[in-house]
C-alpha cells in the first residue's frame, strides 16, 4: 500500500471512529451531524435553527468529548455584556496590578445558545474571534485554541425579546442548518436510551489529530469548473437577471458575499473527505448549497409579502444554474 493510500485509510478510519462514538450517544440527526463535521473539517462556524430538545447541545458536547477538546456553553440573555464572552481586565487591590481574566470563548467548541436573545453589542463581540481566531482585551491580543468552532442556536418559535443578528455576523457563519423533529422510530430509540443505563462517548482522537484532518481537507482536489459553479450560484443571488431569472430581482434586496463562494468550495472539500474521496464532485457542493446560502439571501419586502423563502429562491437558482458534468476519470484529474 502506498503512503498516500495508507494516509487516506487512516483518515477514513479516524473519522469513522469519531462518528461512531457520537452516534452512540446521539440518535438520528444524521444530516445535522454531517454538517457539524463539515464545518469542523473546513474550519467554519454553524448557525443552527430548531425548536428546543433536538440534541443540538448534546451533539457538540459529545463531539468535544470524542476529540478531547475544550467545550464551553454560553447562554445568551438580554443582560449579558461583551466582557462576559471575551473576558476583561481585573484590578488587584493588594498588588495594584491588572490581570486578564479570559472569557468562555477560549475553547475548541463554543456553543452560543439562543444567540438572538442578546443585544447586537454582545453579538458583535463574537465578530473578531469568529474571523480572526483571536480576542483583543485592553489592546492586548489573545489567540483562542485551535481548532475553534462556534455553533450558535436560534429558537424559531419565540421571537418576543429577541434581537436579529447583524448582517456582518450572519455572514461569518459558514452554514445555517435547520434541525427538524426525529422520526417516530428515532424518537422511540431516544426514549429507550434516556431511560436506560447512561451511554458516554469515548475519546478516540485529539485536537492535534483534528488539526491534521483539517489540513487533509485542504488537500482535497477541486476542479476549476466546480469553483466556477460556486461563483455562478452566488452571483445569481446578486444579479439573477444574468442567469435567466429576471423576475427574481424584485424579491431579493441583498445577495450572498464572496464568503459564500469560499464556503461552498471548502465545504465540498470537507464533505468529499467525509465520503472517503480525495477529490470533490458536484454532488458534494450541491448538497451544501441551501445551508451555505439561506442566511445570506435577504428578501425584499415584496418577497416577504408574497410568502417567499430563501430556500425557495435558492431552489430556483439551482435549477437555473446547471452543475458541471461529473468527471469521467478522477484518477487522472487528481494526478
Amino acid at each position: 500500500m502506498s503512503t498516500e493510500n495508507a494516509s487516506a485509510a487512516a483518515t477514513a478510519e479516524l473519522m469513522e471512529q469519531i462518528l461512531y462514538q457520537v452516534k452512540r450517544v446521539v440518535v438520528g440527526q444524521d444530516r445535522f451531524l454531517e454538517r457539524v463535521m463539515v464545518a469542523m473539517l473546513a474550519g467554519g462556524h454553524l448557525l443552527v435553527e430548531g425548536v428546543p430538545g433536538l440534541a443540538k447541545t448534546l451533539t457538540i458536547k459529545t463531539l468535544a468529548d470524542t476529540v478531547q477538546g475544550r467545550f464551553k456553553r454560553i447562554q445568551f440573555t438580554p443582560d449579558l455584556v461583551p466582557a462576559d464572552l471575551v473576558g476583561t481586565r481585573i484590578y488587584n487591590q493588594k498588588t495594584g496590578d491588572f490581570s486578564t481574566a479570559l472569557g468562555p470563548v477560549f475553547a475548541n467548541l463554543l456553543l452560543a445558545d439562543e444567540i438572538n436573545r442578546a443585544p447586537a453589542k454582545v453579538q458583535s463581540a463574537l465578530l473578531e474571534v469568529m474571523q480572526e481566531r483571536q480576542v483583543t482585551i485592553a489592546g492586548e491580543t489573545h489567540k483562542v485554541p485551535r481548532p475553534f468552532l462556534v455553533m450558535a442556536t436560534q429558537n424559531p418559535i419565540e421571537t418576543e425579546g429577541t434581537y436579529p443578528l447583524p448582517e456582518a455576523q450572519v455572514d461569518r457563519f459558514m452554514m445555517k442548518v435547520l434541525v427538524d423533529y426525529p422520526s417516530d422510530e428515532e424518537e422511540f430509540v431516544i426514549v429507550e436510551r434516556v431511560i436506560g443505563p447512561p451511554v458516554t462517548a469515548s475519546p478516540v482522537a485529539t485536537t492535534d489529530q483534528l488539526g491534521m484532518l483539517q489540513a487533509e481537507a485542504r488537500r482535497i482536489y477541486v476542479d476549476p469548473s466546480l469553483i466556477q459553479y460556486a461563483v455562478k450560484l452566488v452571483s445569481a443571488t446578486r444579479n439573477p437577471e444574468k442567469h435567466g431569472l429576471k423576475d427574481m430581482r424584485r424579491f431579493i434586496t441583498f445577495g450572498a458575499s464572496p464568503r459564500a463562494s469560499i464556503n461552498l468550495t471548502e465545504g465540498a472539500r470537507a464533505l468529499a473527505l467525509l465520503r472517503g474521496r480525495s477529490y470533490a464532485l458536484p454532488e458534494d457542493m450541491t448538497a451544501l448549497v441551501p445551508d451555505v446560502l439561506r442566511h445570506r439571501v435577504t428578501l425584499s419586502y415584496e418577497g416577504l409579502s408574497e410568502g417567499l423563502t430563501p430556500d425557495g429562491l435558492i431552489d430556483r437558482i439551482m435549477r437555473a444554474v446547471p452543475a458541471p458534468p461529473k468527471p469521467l476519470d478522477h484518477e487522472k484529474l487528481v494526478a
